[in-house]
């Protein structure tokens, strides 16, 4: 694939900190409208069908066919279109509090409801880290307020706050987030000790970020013996190499089975790593992101820094790998590791560039593009990015279509192009891995807790996300 340069592009004003915010609770999107989805073709829980879909209060009220239009119900023609649940991306950086620079909850939401993600999960590398109960309660006050998308927050694990990890309250976080042996906001967990107790006592799910640091901060010194500073983005495979992230992941399954944990491993980037999962396990499982999908270490050679993440994308072999494993089940979830940096920031040279790429927006398309080249199907990508996210995090009532469920739903016209345009993109830092790129579908309507989020290439700033609920036995 050639991919062009990117032009630079202007920057946003900072929308700035929030200031003590007021105490988290869930709203009800505001200007309820009942809705009647009809003519299209439902995918879900690997079937297809030609129902109608009816939502009221917010929620799935029925789903057949030729549904009777209620009196004063919105209807949407879906006819030529897809209807699916609603995106769950269980792994982002959307910024808030402390870098809100690069990224804030408004815009990145904006972002996501535009891609068809109606709900995310946040990680806690943040400033100040999400450490404690309390940060998670003061991040979600600020979500209940600005969040056009359903939210939940990961709470992170140090050194120091095992203790917090053990009392945390498991129907209101995501999970447990621990960076093992590698860390972009200085949450590195690596004392032995400390990660047996957060593995034995962790009350929900365990995300990892899988890299051993000294095998990296090895390879960074080959690096700069051999170039200086000047290092190419190219050697960044190299650098952040295959050995660190299998060593690393292979620890985590290991702690994982002898204390009997719940364990995600986040952004798998080897074919190596693949055999530690198997299909069907939802005790121990994996996640890919859809840049480690796409793009192979040739792509640095006309992106660099763009592409620039951590674990770093690496060989084309490996690549496919993954995407296989995508399509058999070793890889049970697809979501983004959405992270942006400002343009500036990102034309550093290779230690100043951060690394991490805005990716949200465009996240469904891409699956949909990948199902286009028939790497996996349309259902796969139902399954990995929507039911899965629901059923591992043990997610009460979102991810199916499903009557009684919360309204999470997106539309996609496959008949209509989507072009990637500067103009067009809703992330704070206003530049995409994706420069002039034409994807061969269109995210039509997405509709978030019954009320419609974004419809006809436009978002809709009165429609209010909610906080996700989690079952209270999750360990």
């Amino acid at each position: 694939m050639n991919y062009a340069p990117i032009n630079i592009i202007l920057s946003v004003p900072d929308s700035g900190n929030k200031s003590t915010p007021p105490p988290c609770h869930t709203k009800l999107p505001i200007e309820m409208t009942d809705l009647l989805i009809t003519g299209g073709t439902l995918i879900n829980e690997g079937k297809r069908s030609h129902d109608d879909l009816l939502v009221r209060k917010g929620r799935i009220e029925s789903i057949g066919p030729s549904l009777a239009i209620p009196s004063g119900c919105k209807v949407i023609d879906a006819g030529g279109k897809l209807v699916l649940p609603g995106l769950i991306d269980d792994q982002v950086h959307f910024r808030e509090p402390g870098l809100t620079h690069k990224a804030c909850i408004h815009t990145e939401s904006k972002a996501a409801v535009a891609g068809g993600v109606t709900t995310f999960f946040e990680m806690p590398n943040v400033s100040p880290p999400t450490l404690s109960m309390e940060r998670i309660e003061e991040k979600c006050a600020i979500a209940n307020q600005d969040s056009l998308a359903n939210y939940a927050f990961f709470l992170g694990a140090s050194n120091e706050n095992l203790e917090h990890v053990k009392s945390a309250e498991p129907s209101k976080i995501a999970g447990i987030k621990v960076f093992m042996g590698s860390s972009t906001g200085n949450m590195l967990v690596d004392e032995e000790t400390v990660l047996e107790g957060i593995f034995r006592n962790a009350p929900t799910i365990i995300a990892t970020h899988c890299e051993d640091t000294p095998t990296i901060l090895a390879n960074e010194e080959v690096a700069r013996q051999k170039f200086g500073e000047e290092v190419p983005f190219s050697e960044h495979g190299n650098i952040r190499s295959r050995e660190a992230c299998i060593k690393s992941s292979s620890m985590a399954v290991e702690l994982a089975r002898r204390e009997n944990a719940k364990l995600h491993v986040l952004h798998i980037t080897t074919e190596e790593e693949l055999n530690l999962f198997e299909a069907g396990n939802d005790r121990i499982t994996a996640e890919a992101c859809v840049h480690h999908l796409w793009f192979e270490e040739l792509s640095y050679s006309t992106l660099g820094s763009l592409i620039k993440c951590n674990p770093a994308i690496k060989k084309a072999s490996d690549r496919d790998a993954i995407r296989k494993a995508v399509s058999d089940g070793r890889i049970s979830i697809l979501a983004t590791d959405h992270a942006p940096h400002t343009w500036d920031e990102k034309q550093g040279t290779y230690f100043n560039a951060p690394s991490g790429l805005p990716l949200i927006q465009h996240t469904l398309l891409l699956m949909l593009e990948m199902c286009e080249q028939k790497c996996f199907t349309i259902e796969t990508v139902v399954e990995r990015a929507c039911h899965a996210p629901a059923r591992l995090f043990q997610v009460e009532e979102r991810g199916y279509l499903r009557e009684g469920y919360w309204a999470d739903i997106v539309l996609v016209d496959p008949s209509k192009n989507t072009s990637v345009k500067k103009t067009e993109l809703l992330s704070k830092c206003q530049w995409s891995p994706f420069p002039h790129m034409t994807f061969t579908n269109s995210v039509d309507t997405t509709i978030v807790s019954g009320k419609i989020a974004y419809q006809g290439g436009k978002v809709l700033p009165k429609c209010q996300g909610q906080r996700v609920e989690f079952s209270k036995q999750r360990r």
